[in-house]
């Protein structure tokens, strides 16, 4: 008797994940999704109810306008990392790789004296390549996430002192740039430009994360690594361009944030790591893998500015400001331990 092998798919004939649930459990999956995001979303409703009552002074427009410019920053990191984290992995670099990214702004700008454009482009293709060399110590030479990221933080931190000379790159020599961040598109509009810039990253990311193939594989992989593996996918290759993707969000936040600031600093950056994974798990991002959506990172992403925002408002020390967030940041996390329990039953 002869055995005859069939061969694997090809990558392009597999449209969706090789381990997707039957159909009326996916349904229960996507309720239970939409369910978790309509808490967080009552939770800063809440949250801002709450502070409103505490002191008046936190529903005031500019007060808000801070809250929403201060989310923009740990937003872009947390777009970047909710695609690292989906697929069960960790991302800890983005906080010094986003002041290297600043960095290099910097460069460009100051140094170079090349055009606006230039600089936002050298910012982001610098962010693409950390994700990209993050992507391959964990894709090809296998070191764990965790391990690979760390080192890739160091790096960062150590490249970015390097480059600039230990010192702030200022870009008060380039007309225009702070606008980017700081600038309005309508006159006595009190939202910033970067807030827009923010939505309209997310939207873009959620565009990727459910309608096209480096979606889905993200999900997949996340789900069932082995298994995506055995479908023929090349799981390593697309960690690497979910990585370089990941990176580019982080470099468009080292591109506002300098815009920000009007300054590039290379001793910026350390904790934003830290606050961006809690703001993909508070928005519902398993941190097992296989399940998030960038809706809940937003809102995630918000929670914590409003926190921090309303904590400083009613005059809240620092100390206690820092004790807060990282109680929030336990319960995310043990709610998220929960719900791998009962989705396990």
């Amino acid at each position: 008797m002869s055995i005859v092998e069939t061969p694997a798919p090809k990558e392009s004939e597999v449209l969706t994940a090789p381990s997707s649930p039957p159909r009326g459990q996916g349904l229960s999956l996507r309720l239970r999704s939409s369910l978790q995001q309509l808490l967080a979303f009552g939770s800063l409703i809440v949250l801002v109810v709450f502070f409103g009552v505490m002191n008046a002074r936190f529903l005031l427009p500019g007060n808000l306008s801070d809250i929403l410019l201060s989310t923009v920053v740990i937003g872009l990191l947390a777009l970047g990392a909710t695609f690292v984290i989906v697929t069960g992995g960790i991302d800890l670099s983005v906080g010094t790789g986003m002041s290297l990214c600043s960095v290099m702004v910097g460069v460009v700008l100051t140094y170079l004296g090349l055009p606006i454009w230039a600089g936002i482009a050298g910012g982001i293709l610098m962010g693409a390549v950390i994700g990209a060399v993050n992507g391959f110590l964990i894709s090809f030479l296998k070191i764990p996430p965790f391990i690979a990221t760390l080192a890739t933080m160091l790096v960062c931190q150590g490249m970015a002192l390097v480059v600039s000379g230990t010192k702030p790159i200022y870009f008060t020599g380039t007309e225009g740039f702070a606008n980017l961040a700081l600038g309005k598109p309508i006159a006595g509009l009190v939202i910033p430009n970067a807030v827009f810039i923010f939505f309209g990253a997310a939207a873009l990311a959620g565009v990727v994360m459910s309608k096209t193939l480096l979606g889905r594989y993200t999900f997949s992989i996340g789900s069932n690594e082995e298994a995506t593996a055995l479908s023929g996918i090349n799981v390593r290759s697309w960690k690497l361009w979910i990585y370089t993707a990941a990176g580019a969000f982080t470099g468009l936040a080292g591109v506002i944030i300098a815009a920000r600031l009007n300054s590039a600093q290379p001793g910026q950056g350390m904790g934003y790591e830290l606050q961006a994974i809690a703001a993909v798990v508070i928005g519902g991002t398993s941190l097992a893998g296989g399940k998030g959506s960038i809706v809940g990172t937003v809102i995630g992403a918000l929670i914590m500015s409003v926190l921090t925002n309303g904590l400083r408002v009613i005059s809240v020390p620092q100390e206690w400001q820092n004790v807060a967030i990282g109680v929030v940041i336990l319960v995310a996390v043990y709610l998220d331990m929960l719900r791998r329990k009962e989705a396990a039953k």
